[in-house]
């Protein structure tokens, strides 16, 4: 591959990366305010529309960030880094498939805990879930930050 294309090629992994975790940061923090100015029923709502929203956003750039590194890795060769890189994808697709999963059914528990706030057993799973959905934004970030740094050591 030409020295101009896979520069263009390296220039598109970047930003698209950069909306991927840029995207990822920014709703970490938007979390976090919003837990302090909104009652449950509006940051329910917020991050429902938030969440559809961001997963056309960051699922575009994470699309674009998978075909420009697959671009990459085929002109770079299929050595221990890109079998690590190409691993990390399909770890970071799966936590995705969970976590969007996992979304949908805390959506789905909130409407219930508010529709009846004295149900103590939606109430109890909601915070079982809760904890767990926090390992697992926390797994996810982790893994795009290593996919981040294998790519960087594949453009050297």
């Amino acid at each position: 591959m030409p020295d101009s294309l896979q520069a263009i090629i390296a220039i598109i992994l970047i930003l698209a990366a950069s909306v991927w975790l840029g995207g990822y940061v920014a709703i970490v923090i938007v979390a976090r305010v919003s837990a302090r100015v909104l009652e449950p029923p509006q940051r329910a709502a917020l991050f429902r529309n938030l969440g559809r929203t961001y997963l056309i956003v960051g699922g575009g750039a994470l699309v674009l960030t998978y075909a420009s590194g697959a671009m990459l890795i085929t002109d770079h060769g299929w050595d221990a880094t890109a079998i690590a890189a190409a691993a990390l994808a399909a770890v970071l697709v799966a936590i995705l498939i969970v976590a969007v999963g996992q979304a949908r059914h805390i959506g789905r528990l909130r409407r219930r805990a508010f529709a009846d706030p004295a149900d103590t057993a939606v109430a109890a799973e909601l915070r079982s879930i809760s904890r767990s959905a926090g390992i697992l934004r926390g797994a996810l970030g982790a893994v795009s930050l290593a996919m981040v740094a294998l790519s960087a050591v594949l453009l050297v």
